[in-house]
């Protein structure tokens, strides 16, 4: 999975904390629109209650006849505003009109107290309205009558109301909101700050620093991780002693019966005169230098693999007399070694293990390639740091080998001698020195190796 297909703690944090408030934000606008709603439905309810029943009471029986008396400015009043208007309708019996507006729709049935206004929801042109219905008794005992008021009014200015209320609670709302998110943005970068802090020093140490982790001032959480990553390095810090130490006990034994056993050899070579007996052992003669080579590099690389003593030295000055040093078997190889670069460059390292660095260079370019080839040792300085390479003009190497040149115990070349580990031993250096090594082929042919070092 790459970087950025990982889950964000922060934005899982953001997520689950904002998300909430989102939803109760959602949530109570619209308990608060229904709310509004219902509280203006009330008031348009009370007012129509009160237009029924005084409208009602301007409907009077005279004789066998009724008298409405009901202003006609009083109905050009209700019905001016088309968007909220007013309507009314009388009809005796009820459903039979007499006056008003024709339009208004009956109620299915009144089912009330008598004498108490019925109110019910119904729709004309499509708009929806409030309506209030009153049945009022007329008329002799023997034949009474029934007259039905309705009045209707239109919900625009209910809506209206339900949403400036809504708009009103909300903003402010909204705005609280807001200022909550920023304050549990800026939780959450304060709460996870422990961390980028283990991160960052995570990142900054050496491959090689198995030392604990401060963390005094971490909470409880991260104090917990803190000291399961100290536990982890004090378990690897241990394996690693252990490993080192048994490598160099290895090492140590191993080379005194080694240089023993090549002295016998070349005794017996120089004493035998049999050609096959001559022939087997300049075999065990080899066999013999290979393997007191291999624990040189072991024992090599066991104090690499220590904490380096960096010091002031001219790498420059470094360099030059580790050329010289090789300088006379490189002729016998028939191949020119060489120095180029700065003068003087002064840098803080360990010189034991940089000479070594170098040799091991050297080593594997005339080891690895023809006679003839040039060799170059370089060291110059960059704003960086400094670059220490080594240069030469053979065969080079193909693409998958230029991946593999710094595993421990790989080879190119079955050449004899060789054990793969010099160039292992060139990138532990590096690392113990702050930097890289690297390695690419050069145009028209050639290697470079160079060691990025910091100063």
């Amino acid at each position: 999975m790459s970087e950025s297909a990982r889950p964000s703690l922060r934005r899982q944090l953001l997520l689950w904390l904002l998300l909430p408030q989102l939803v109760l934000w959602a949530g109570g606008g619209l308990l608060a629109y229904r709310f509004a709603l219902s509280y203006a439905e009330k008031a348009i309810d009370q007012s129509l209650t009160q237009s029924v029943r005084a409208l009602a009471r301007q409907v009077k029986p005279i004789g066998s006849g009724l008298l409405v008396d009901f202003p006609r400015a009083a109905q050009d009043v209700l019905e001016a505003d088309p968007d909220d208007r007013v309507s009314y309708m009388v009809s005796s019996p009820p459903g039979e009109f007499l006056l008003g507006n024709q339009r208004l729709p009956q109620p299915e049935s009144l089912g009330n107290a008598p004498g108490e206004p019925l109110l019910y929801t119904a729709s004309i042109d499509g708009k929806p309205m409030r309506f209030a219905a009153l049945d009022v008794s007329y008329g002799e005992t023997g034949t009474p009558q029934t007259l039905r008021v309705q009045v209707a009014k239109g919900l625009a200015v209910q809506q209206r109301i339900a949403r400036e209320l809504v708009s009103d609670m909300l903003a402010p709302l909204l705005a609280l909101g807001a200022l909550l998110s920023l304050a549990v943005y800026g939780g959450i970068q304060r709460g996870l700050a422990p961390l980028k802090r283990l991160t960052a020093q995570l990142e900054n140490r050496s491959v090689n620093a198995l030392s604990p982790i401060e963390a005094t001032q971490a909470p409880g959480e991260v104090h917990a991780l803190v000291q399961a990553i100290n536990g982890l390095l004090g378990e690897v810090a241990r394996s690693v002693q252990q490993e080192k130490r048994f490598l160099n006990d290895a090492a140590h034994q191993l080379r005194t019966p080694l240089a023993g056993l090549i002295s016998q050899v070349e005794l017996a070579q120089r004493q035998t005169t049999e050609p096959a007996v001559a022939q087997r052992l300049a075999k065990v003669h080899t066999g013999a230098e290979r393997s007191a080579h291999l624990v040189h590099q072991l024992l090599t690389l066991a104090r690499s693999e220590s904490q380096v003593r960096r010091e002031p030295l001219n790498l420059a000055a470094l360099a030059r007399d580790v050329a010289r040093d090789w300088t006379p078997r490189a002729l016998a190889a028939g191949m020119d070694l060489g120095y180029e670069g700065d003068e003087h460059l002064q840098i803080d390292g360990d010189a034991l293990q940089l000479r070594e660095a170098m040799a091991n260079l050297i080593d594997n370019a005339l080891r690895y390639t023809p006679s003839g080839t040039r060799i170059t040792l370089r060291v110059r300085q960059t704003p960086d740091g400094a670059r220490l390479a080594v240069e030469d003009n053979g065969p080079g190497l193909n693409r998958d080998e230029l991946q593999h040149v710094f595993q421990r115990f790989w080879r190119a070349s079955e050449t004899p001698g060789g054990c793969g580990l010099g160039l292992a031993i060139v990138q532990e250096i590096a690392h113990r020195h702050g930097g890289e090594a690297t390695v690419q082929n050069l145009q028209p042919q050639g290697l470079r190796i160079e060691l990025k070092l910091s100063v």
